[in-house]
């Protein structure tokens, strides 16, 4: 782990309890991510192995493993992680770099990836991208989630406690890019505006397969 990746754990400790409280629960609050969601486990099929990376408080492994997928979590974040496990006792969740997945090759139907992509640097997506290509299984699907725009946010202070998290914004044509130079077939990519208590950016929803032969 670098000092980056470190500052960021760090961050996201420190805050964990109260990231819980506003996140755990959402979703329900969210219908356009309900929807999406909901769709994309039915295309994956019940009861197949799927990952949820950086999966925070594990509302997004919550909401598929109810709809028949059988699921995991990972994050950066060890705090983060004991509150996945204690808020859902069902679901297995692990501490893990999206940069080094400890997974097998061709091991995973579905992976899942909601605002986790945006805390890697520009120069580190596709190797991101490329591990969650390598543990999927051909034609296993991709969904990620994340803030379009250009340039990068920093945060320093967050519910009144010390952090150092970058984030980085993407236009829709640059991970298109990213994606596609990953060996990823893009399926489709949707937007939608803000809603009035989400942080004001467009979110972007990009959803993808891991093409059954490479070519």
């Amino acid at each position: 782990m670098n000092n980056q990746q470190s500052e960021l754990s760090a961050s996201y400790d420190r805050v964990a309890e109260e990231f819980v409280e506003e996140f755990f629960k959402e979703l329900e609050r969210k219908p356009f991510d309900r929807e999406l969601l909901g769709r994309f486990a039915e295309s994956v099929g019940a009861g197949d192995s799927s990952c949820d990376i950086g999966c925070g408080p594990g509302q997004i492994a919550r909401f598929l493993q109810d709809r028949g997928l059988s699921m995991r979590g990972i994050d950066l974040s060890e705090e983060m992680i004991k509150c996945a496990r204690r808020l859902n006792p069902d679901i297995p969740f692990e501490r893990g770099d999206m940069l080094a997945l400890d997974l097998p090759a061709g091991s995973l139907g579905a992976v899942v990836c909601f605002y986790a992509i945006i805390h890697l640097g520009r120069d580190d997506v596709t190797r991101g991208l490329r591990e969650m290509y390598r543990v999927l299984k051909p034609d296993g699907r991709l969904l990620i989630s994340f803030h379009g725009g250009d340039g990068e946010l920093h945060r320093d202070l967050w519910y009144e406690k010390p952090v150092s998290i970058d984030v980085t914004l993407f236009q829709t044509d640059e991970m298109s890019r990213y994606l596609e130079s990953a060996g990823f077939e893009i399926l489709s990519i949707v937007e939608r505006d803000p809603y009035d208590f989400e942080y004001p950016t467009r979110r972007v929803y990009a959803w993808s397969r891991k093409p059954s032969q490479t070519k």
